[in-house]
């Protein structure tokens, strides 16, 4: 199997969670649009990011999506696929993590993200908001971090798309903690 062959297999874009699996991009829909009706009134951020780890013989990313109700709780989901090689480039994993968040935020930028917005919208003047993130699983800081040198290239393939605006480490907690969580483990292949 090809590296391409094997990207082409994002399409079928199959997430879970603890509760579900094989949810579907539409099913992942709806179970947001039912998180933010439950309070309209919430602050939320609506955020995509993924991970990555080389394993022997293949590189494994995780995607995950997260809809977070600020200091109320968040409902989240995750998408595993693998490349059939260990990748060296710290280059290369960056870029094909912000890709694969970019394909599953392509989903969501035109009527899933107003739909969203719809919902909240009857209640903005009580202060309910809904910002949207692409978290980008580097650092700013070249002495600590590997992937500093590539940030701002990611940071504007992000901002290019124009509905959502890219976070970095500390604060892109959804591609360095939640994602990198399913990163860790084993897939069978």
């Amino acid at each position: 199997m090809t590296m391409m062959s094997t990207i082409s297999k994002w399409d079928d874009l199959y997430f879970q969670n603890l509760s579900e699996c094989g949810m579907s991009l539409d099913l992942v829909l709806e179970r947001i649009l039912r998180f933010i009706s439950i309070d309209p009134k919430g602050s939320y951020q609506f955020i995509i990011g993924t991970d990555s780890q080389v394993h022997p013989g293949y590189t494994k990313f995780v995607t995950g999506i997260v809809i977070r109700r600020v200091g109320r709780g968040a409902w989240a989901c995750y998408r595993q696929l693998a490349i059939p090689r260990q990748l060296a480039s710290v280059r290369e994993k960056l870029t094909l993590e912000t890709s694969f968040s970019q394909r599953v935020a392509g989903y969501f930028e035109e009527n899933a993200l107003r739909n969203m917005g719809e919902i909240i919208l009857p209640y903005a003047h009580q202060g309910a908001t809904l910002e949207t993130y692409i978290d980008i699983d580097a650092g700013m800081e070249p002495v600590i971090s590997k992937t500093a040198s590539y940030v701002h290239e990611m940071m504007e393939k992000v901002e290019g798309m124009g509905s959502y605006a890219p976070r970095v480490k500390p604060e892109a907690y959804v591609a360095s903690s939640y994602a990198n969580r399913y990163t860790k483990q084993r897939m069978v292949l």
